[in-house]
């Protein structure tokens, strides 16, 4: 590991012990211990049939979403997380909800040699990717984990949003469309997400902008299909204090602001041989 991804590791392992033990709700852990879904109104919309499919979800941090793609009819699903705090919460998770999953701990570019396996779909969704230096070796794990057939779903905060800092009612574009592998942002949060008041310890993390044309550009150069590419008006977090609930934990936009993206989703297949 490079010193971005250490630090990036110790917070995501204090950011598990607190999502773990969520009194927000933001993660809906209720819900999924009971047998049902995390996901939001937008991604479980996206997703089309998952029933008897193989799925492994990358970047599964807790894996909540993980189960509920069991719960919602998936044959098999296997999450992957560098975090062993969050790879544990999850395979606490799924035997106190009594589901079948498989939880692996690695590093997402180690992923295909780790698991050992293809799959029918690759999910990855809201803040994945902008932990990743390299949006091309990540495009070829997806593909090398796919069946032929098999297709990605990927659904994220819009590389536009992650360029604009608010106040006071006002939008300002902070930061560049392309952040350099060897100069990531950086960032100190004293607090997570989620809104929960508990102060994290490990603050320090690394991130990076991705444009749109280096996603698609890099799933293409990987060998698959790009089958569609969608840009949304809401987020499932309250990335900006003047965002409106609408409700299900996704946020938009007060109508007295102009509109711009706050997510995308694509979806992308590989050839059949």
């Amino acid at each position: 590991m490079n010193e971005f991804t250490e630090a990036n590791l110790r917070n995501w392992d204090n950011r598990a012990e607190l999502h773990s033990t969520d009194s927000t709700g933001s993660y809906r852990i209720a819900e999924v211990l009971a047998g049902g879904s995390s996901l939001h109104a937008l991604e479980a919309s996206e997703i089309g049939d998952i029933r008897g499919k193989d799925i492994v979800h990358l970047q599964c941090h807790i894996g909540l979403d993980t189960l509920s793609l069991k719960h919602l009819g998936a044959k098999s699903v296997t999450g992957l997380d560098f975090s062993s705090k969050a790879i544990e919460a999850a395979r606490d998770f799924a035997a106190q909800a009594g589901t079948e999953a498989r939880f692996v701990e690695a590093s997402v570019y180690d992923a295909a040699e780790t698991l050992g396996a293809t799959y029918d779909m690759v999910f990855v969704t809201w803040g994945a990717i902008n932990w990743l230096d390299d949006i091309y070796r990540w495009a070829r794990v997806v593909a090398a984990l796919l069946r032929p057939g098999g297709r990605l779903y990927l659904l994220e905060g819009h590389p536009q949003l992650n360029q604009v800092e608010a106040s006071d009612g006002a939008f300002r574009v902070e930061y560049g469309w392309r952040t350099p592998k060897d100069s990531p942002l950086i960032w100190d949060n004293s607090q997570t997400y989620t809104g929960d008041e508990r102060q994290l310890t490990d603050t320090r993390h690394y991130e990076w902008v991705h444009p749109l044309g280096d996603i698609v550009n890099a799933l293409i150069k990987a060998g698959l299909s790009i089958d569609f590419l969608n840009e949304h008006e809401i987020v499932v977090w309250r990335a900006f204090p003047d965002l409106v609930e609408l409700g299900g934990n996704q946020f938009a936009l007060p109508d007295s602001c102009p509109k711009f993206p706050l997510s995308f989703s694509i979806g992308a297949s590989k050839p059949q041989k």
